[in-house]
């Protein structure tokens, strides 16, 4: 019995050699996974179906060029993360551009709901680091992703890993001292 990589590559060759039912079948097994993990970067289904068709026209114009077709899976989800991260980047500014105009609105949250306070204040110190880190943050504690995985995943060093972790916990523990949180 073959391989999920076995079957992606078979696929992918057969689509180099110019089978397009091959490509059908590569967006068949892999479209909703590109959409998810979209989707989870990005929280907009709308704008992680758009992604994922961004991926597919990308991946099918650099298909030729890809040596290891086994290495499909990867390569693909490299793609789809380069295009989410480049969406969240767009979304970002545009963020800030609306928090300059709301930047006096207070949030208020009630005294005696200390888990609901903690819970917010961590988020909020989340939302302020940087891109790159927020996004290691998540991938090692919500997607539960190894560094390796997260390695691999971005395309960075697991070194660079690591730093971003650790810099994001130290910012992430310095405001949240800040906040009289260090003892919870």
């Amino acid at each position: 019995m073959k391989t999920n990589k076995q079957i992606d590559a078979a696929l992918v060759e057969a689509y180099q050699l110019g089978d397009k039912a091959a490509l059908a079948k590569l967006v068949k097994r892999w479209h909703l996974l590109f959409c998810k993990k979209a989707h989870w970067l990005l929280k907009d289904a709308d704008a992680s179906k758009d992604i994922a068709q961004e991926s597919w026209t990308t991946i099918m114009a650099k298909m030729e060029t890809l040596k290891d077709t086994s290495k499909f899976g990867s390569w693909a989800l490299r793609i789809v993360y380069s295009k989410a991260l480049d969406a969240l980047r767009k979304m970002n500014k545009e963020r800030i551009n609306q928090q300059d105009y709301a930047k006096d609105q207070v949030v208020f949250v009630e005294d005696d709901k200390e888990n609901l306070q903690l819970k917010n204040a961590l988020l909020k110190a989340i939302r302020s680091l940087p891109s790159q880190q927020q996004l290691v943050i998540k991938l090692f504690y919500v997607e539960d992703y190894s560094l390796k995985e997260i390695s691999k995943t971005l395309n960075i060093s697991v070194g660079t890993v690591k730093s971003r972790l650790f810099h994001a916990r130290e910012i992430l523990k310095r405001t949240l001292k800040h906040t009289h949180y260090e003892n919870v």
